[in-house]
């Protein structure tokens, strides 16, 4: 169908299992720290969010 598919997947205070990595084509880290899920969302679609407007040429910073 020429489309792909993405999804993201936030692991629990241990990381994720095995299985989930190796069904995995990238991974991204925050880095050794341990936040609770809510804030995890919250990062994710922020830098998600300044990604685009950077891609797009908009300001992003004001």
């Amino acid at each position: 169908s020429g489309r792909s598919q993405v999804a993201f997947v936030i692991g629990g205070p241990l990381g994720l299992s095995p299985e989930v990595l190796k069904r995995s084509n990238e991974l991204w880290s925050f880095g050794s720290i341990t936040l609770p899920h809510a804030l995890a969302k919250v990062v994710l679609l922020e830098q998600l969010y300044r990604a685009a407007k950077i891609h797009r040429n908009e300001k992003y910073h004001w």
